[in-house]
């Protein structure tokens, strides 16, 4: 778990998160929402340790990351996994040597250890005739997929993904957004996503915190997103005219 305790982080006069409070559930997906400029990106660089909050506190575990000394701070991001945007992959590793990359830097297992752990998340990503391949030779889908198995190798404790559809098109988003909320499920993991697409909203959204200039304008659950009279909030979820109608049908049917 992670809670979050009146963060705001300026950069000079600009403040760019406002005081927010939150938490962040264990086995569960929780995401983050907002326009661009909503301070969703420097939000999570914050939850990530890359930015320092000007004020306010992260407990990791009940932990304070601001009273960690720098051993106990280098041990947690080791326990941090991360899908980026654009996947991230080494251009130059196959999908067995990118998977295995985090093993090679961080532990002291043998040749043999890796190889098996690199096997097993290669397989729970659906990938068991990959390895030998270069990412410039598999798709979008299949890299994000090589991504979150590099993501989990390590056996993380929370798990951060920066847009991970971003690129893809919606069967294949959706396939990657139910890998990741099983793979929460079933290592109970701390899973935190920055996403603009609403499709993930309705999906996998277990819980949802919309930002909004830098403020926690709203948080709740798919169900109750709609439900709710938030103007802001309804005027960024159903923009287009397919979410009208799906949340109308929604609330129609609970009458």
């Amino acid at each position: 778990m992670i809670e979050v305790e009146n963060l705001r982080k300026s950069f000079g006069d600009t403040e760019v998160l406002k005081g927010i409070s939150t938490t962040f559930e264990k086995g569960k997906t929780n995401l983050i929402i907002g326009q661009s400029g909503s301070g969703k990106t420097v939000f999570m660089k914050c939850l990530l340790g890359l930015l320092t909050p000007t004020a306010g506190n992260i407990l990791y575990e009940g932990k304070a990351y601001s009273e960690m000394t720098r051993e106990v701070r280098r041990d947690l991001r080791q326990e941090m996994g991360m899908v980026f945007q654009g996947s991230a992959l080494f251009d130059s590793m196959t999908v067995e040597g990118n998977v295995m990359f985090p093993l090679d830097m961080f532990t002291k297992q043998s040749r043999a250890e890796m190889q098996e752990r690199v096997d097993f998340v290669l397989h729970r990503v659906n990938l068991v005739d990959a390895h030998k391949k270069y990412p410039a030779e598999i798709s979008g889908g299949m890299q994000k997929r090589v991504a979150i198995a590099r993501a989990i190798v390590m056996n993380p404790k929370y798990l951060f993904c920066d847009e991970p559809n971003s690129g893809l098109d919606p069967k294949t988003a959706m396939l990657i957004d139910n890998l990741i909320q099983e793979i929460t499920e079933e290592y109970n993991i701390t899973t935190v996503i920055n996403t603009h697409d609403m499709n993930s909203v309705m999906e996998i959204g277990e819980k949802i915190i919309f930002l909004k200039n830098g403020i926690k304008e709203w948080e709740g659950t798919k169900k109750e997103i709609f439900r709710t009279d938030n103007e802001a909030v309804t005027n960024f979820v159903y923009s287009s005219e397919l979410f009208k109608k799906v949340r109308q049908m929604y609330l129609e049917g609970k009458n």
